[in-house]
This record gives structure tokens, sequence and C-alpha cells, in this order.
């Protein structure tokens, strides 16, 4: 890929549900990013540039978090933010692309290719979840990752970045930096996020696939490397990757390789 990059576009769109912000680059088939709770469109700043070298990158904040407005209490699920992902390429006058998530955003892109099947040209899954039965009756109630109570000595940032630092690179500052700002961005959020995430009814969803699916399995992210398999298996025609050393943060970890194992994928299926 050449390291002549042009330049990454950033707005709002005015949608009916909410106003989003998006970061775009780049020009033909269009590519929608989505990032994992409680990062935003920052978790693809590096990767943009390099995937917009071959298709029209659009990475937006999921509604309630950047700088997207939230939707009003009660209304968050992950039906909800692939509906308002689908109001966004509505207002971009797209009608069919392909979509690619990381975490969460991949249970998003998930319920977007079962619910418009139309309007989803392949999927892309990065270390996506597996939600059923059983893990909803395992987090349901229980404090999870990302929920600290906030005092006024401000302890509870500290707890907030020493719970997530075991999931990043040994010593690497500037990752943790940009987490830190899309959670504190986030508020609540931050850990509500994962709570939609986990209330998902996954396992009736995965079957409705039916675009061409790649599954990612980063061999460093212990919540996702698990059941990338299963994911993958649930799919049909769904093929699996797994990334070795890639940890939860891969997309800003390893922008090249995040970016160039879409780029192939994509290349392929579609026959760019």
């Amino acid at each position: 890929m050449s390291n002549t990059h042009p330049r990454i576009e950033r707005g709002f769109v005015q949608t009916k549900r909410a106003r989003i912000h998006l970061a775009m680059i780049g020009s033909g088939e269009p590519l929608l990013l989505l990032h994992q709770t409680p990062r935003s469109w920052d978790e693809f700043r590096d990767v943009l540039p390099l995937v917009g070298q071959r298709y029209r990158a659009i990475a937006m904040d999921t509604v309630g978090f950047g700088d997207s407005d939230a939707l009003p209490a009660g209304e968050d699920s992950i039906e909800s933010w692939a509906a308002c992902a689908f109001d966004l390429l509505d207002e971009l006058g797209i009608t069919s692309a392909a979509i690619a998530g990381h975490h969460t955003g991949a249970a998003t892109a998930i319920e977007m290719a079962a619910a418009r099947p139309e309007r989803v040209r392949a999927l892309v899954l990065s270390a996506p979840p597996y939600v059923d039965a059983v893990r909803r009756a395992a987090f349901g109630g229980h404090k999870i990752i990302d929920e600290v109570s906030p005092g006024s000595d401000g302890a509870h940032l500290l707890e907030l970045w020493q719970m997530r630092q075991p999931f990043y690179p040994s010593g690497d500052i500037d990752l943790l930096d940009r987490f830190m700002v899309d959670a504190i961005k986030a508020g609540r959020m931050a850990a509500e996020g994962h709570r939609v995430v986990n209330r998902y009814v996954m396992e009736a969803r995965l079957p409705l696939v039916r675009c061409p699916t790649l599954v990612i399995s980063p061999t460093a992210d212990p919540h996702a490397h698990p059941v990338a398999g299963k994911v993958a298996k649930t799919i049909a025609g769904a093929s699996l990757i797994e990334v070795e050393g890639a940890m939860v943060p891969f997309p800003d970890q390893m922008p090249e390789m995040f970016a160039a194992t879409i780029v192939s994928f994509l290349d392929r299926t579609l026959r760019i």
C-alpha cells in the first residue's frame, strides 16, 4: 500500500433518530466501520487512510459514543444501533455496503446483516462476541468491565486504566490514553454498552446472515478468541482467520494488519 494518503474528512449527519458523527476517506465501494465499546471512530484513525486507498471508508461513532447523539433512555439495543447505522447510510445515499465491526461493532454488524440482508454486501467480524442464553445469564446484573463509580478524588480513572491495562500491549501508554478519552466521553455508556451486547439474542440472528463473512480471531484477546470459532460455524460459508499477537485493541494496535486483512477479503469477495 502507498504511503500517500488523502485526508480524512469528519462531520455530522442528522438522521431521523440522532445526529451522528463520522469520519470518511476514499472513494469507490462503501465500507462502514463500527467500533467497540466504549471507543469511537478514533479506534480506526490509523486504519482509515489504509482502507481508504481501495474503498470509501466510513467510520461512525455509535449513538451515545464519541460525538454522536445518545438515544433516549431505555432505547439502546443492538437492534436500535443497527437501525441507526442504516439511517446514516440512508442519509449518505448508500443502498448497500460492506460492514466491518470490532467487538461490540461486530455484534451490530451481525444484526445489520440479519435484519437487512439486501443492504450488506460483505461482513467482517473482528473479535466478535458470542452471546447466547448462557452468557446472558452469566452477566445479568453483575459488575462488568469499564464499570467504575466516579469519585471526587479521581481514583475511578486509575481504576478504569488498571481494569483495561491487562488487555493492552505492555507499556503502550498511547493506546490506553486513546481508550481513556473515549471512555470518559461515553460516561455511563462505557459500561452500559457492554450490557447492551449481553442482552442481545445473537444465537437467533447468526443463522440469518447470508452474505460472505470473514471472522477475525485475535489470539491474545481472551474475550473473543475462545468464541470466534462458534461465531464462524454458525454463519453459513463464513471463513475464520487468526491473527497472532492481536489483542483487544486490534484495530489501533495493528492498523496495517487490520486494514490489509479487510482489504484482502473484500477484494476477493467483491472482485474489485
